[in-house]
């Protein structure tokens, strides 16, 4: 039988790489565009990419990979028929799995590099797969689920020598450049003050497991769904979208909006993980008279406030406020009354003025609002080409390139640390849910919802609360693992 096109394409591509070393010492290889013509790209110059999780944010994060022209998608993995449809159509030379670790054992030898868009409680290890066998990998946001997992993905990078870059697009966007641009230049002065805050959560939060089981899908793998979480029976309307609101599998809106929003600050502050944090949130009544307890769930709303060491963009050490559930900081007085705050955005309040951005760093604009457009500033950074699509390609460019050879917006190295204190914050979240029973055994106290958190960087734990260091690192249903 004659061998597909496919087949051929990925069989001329390992001989390239397996003959280049030796044909280099025998003659010297004219230029691949030469022999191939404008616009050619040899096979050893196009990506081969795996799709972990293909539907919804997967679906487009794949077609925003190929459409920069560098890569193609090779294969696609889901548990979900039904999500992965859309990718199956668009794709359609594709191989597809539905458990990613058959598609690694079986396909390893053709694939480049992976991308991760699963629910959050599955990121690290299947990253961490794909690491371990040299493989670059894309991994939406946040990085992982658990504070452990970041750590252990972040050091992995560089120990496998790989090109990360984690899914917070907007980290590659021109606005963040601009704010940027405007703190290096001293236009607000030194930054005394940060506050971000969403909408989110826009899925349920704050109520109980459901009771009921439901039926599974028959196009879903329930028990693959789940990984390495621990086992609970299918419920209705978890998948695909109100799984974010369970601590097993999301990590609540500051998970989902955090890498979007507390990045800027993060970025252009020269900011490490925090060195405390204390929270407050907001509470569901179950009666009249007794306040709800649902641990299992994220609350639906909170107030972090993370304290970060002084560095030489701020004035001290540094405050950012997170609020999230519809809380939103005061008004500037800088900005008209009717002039919009935005329901999702970061404000930076600096010893010489203010500025204020959307989610991803969008629509930059310093305060009076007239400022913008007045105040000019020489660029700092070099602009990521194409802005958020160039998250991808630039992550493309750089997997070609190989590791080392070009700086991303969200590696992860910057990409770990940020997850880390967005973690971090959850650690204070889940601690006001600590229930510590008293000495008489009748009743429970909740002193997490009265401190603050010391946070110790080297050793991964709180110093003052140990009830919530158990949410650290948590523990993998057998059979999974994140293989360190």
């Amino acid at each position: 039988m004659p061998e597909n096109k496919d087949s051929v394409y990925l069989k001329s591509r390992r001989n390239f790489i397996k003959n280049t070393t030796l044909a280099a010492a025998s003659f010297m290889i004219v230029p691949r565009h030469v022999l191939g013509g404008k616009g050619f790209l040899a096979p050893s110059d196009r990506l081969l990419i795996a799709g972990i999780g293909v539907g919804g944010k997967g679906e487009s994060n794949l077609n925003n990979i190929y459409k920069g022209g560098k890569a193609d998608i090779a294969y696609l993995c889901d548990v979900d028929d039904r999500r992965a449809a859309n990718s199956i159509k668009a794709f359609p030379k594709a191989k597809y799995y539905k458990d990613y670790r058959k598609m690694l054992d079986k396909e390893s030898r053709n694939i480049d590099a992976v991308v991760v868009s699963t629910p959050d409680h599955n990121h690290a290890m299947m990253a961490m797969a794909a690491m371990q066998l040299g493989k670059h990998v894309f991994v939406e946001k946040p990085l992982a689920h658990d504070i452990y997992e970041a750590r252990a993905l972040t050091e992995a990078a560089f120990r496998y020598k790989v090109v990360t870059q984690m899914g917070n697009q907007g980290s590659s966007g021109d606005g963040v450049r601009l704010l940027q641009d405007w703190v290096d230049a001293g236009v607000i002065g030194k930054v005394k003050n940060v506050y971000c805050w969403t909408d989110r959560p826009s899925w349920p939060q704050g109520i109980l497991w459901p009771n009921t089981a439901a039926d599974v899908p028959m196009e879903l793998d329930w028990d693959l769904w789940l990984g390495s979480a621990n086992y609970k029976p299918y419920v209705d309307k978890l998948v695909p979208f109100n799984w974010r609101g369970w601590w097993d599998f999301g990590t609540g809106a500051i998970g989902d909006m955090g890498c979007h929003l507390v990045e800027p600050p993060f970025r252009i502050l020269d900011l490490d993980t925090p060195i405390d944090v204390q929270c407050s949130v907001g509470s569901i009544y179950v009666d009249e008279f007794k306040r709800g307890y649902f641990p299992d769930s994220c609350p639906p709303s909170s107030h972090v406030i993370m304290t970060f060491k002084k560095t030489k963009k701020t004035k001290d050490d540094l405050q950012i406020q997170w609020m999230d559930g519809g809380i939103k900081p005061a008004r500037p007085e800088e900005l008209g009354p009717n002039e919009a705050f935005g329901s999702n955005g970061v404000l930076f309040e600096g010893t010489r003025g203010k500025m204020i951005c959307d989610v991803y760093g969008a629509n930059p604009r310093l305060l009076p609002l007239t400022r913008t457009n007045e105040v000019h500033v020489r660029q700092s950074e070099e602009r990521v080409p194409g802005g958020v699509d160039g998250h991808y390609w630039s992550w493309v460019e750089a997997c070609i390139a190989g590791y080392g050879k070009k700086k991303l917006s969200s590696s992860f190295e910057i990409a770990g640390p940020l997850t880390e204190t967005l973690l971090i914050a959850n650690l204070a979240i889940r601690g006001t849910d600590v229930q510590i029973p008293t000495a008489d055994g009748k009743r429970f106290n909740y002193p997490g919802r009265d401190i603050k958190l010391l946070w110790d960087k080297k050793q991964l734990r709180v110093t003052n609360f140990d009830a919530v260091n158990q949410f650290i690192k948590r523990e993998y249903r057998t059979g999974w693992s994140l293989g360190v």
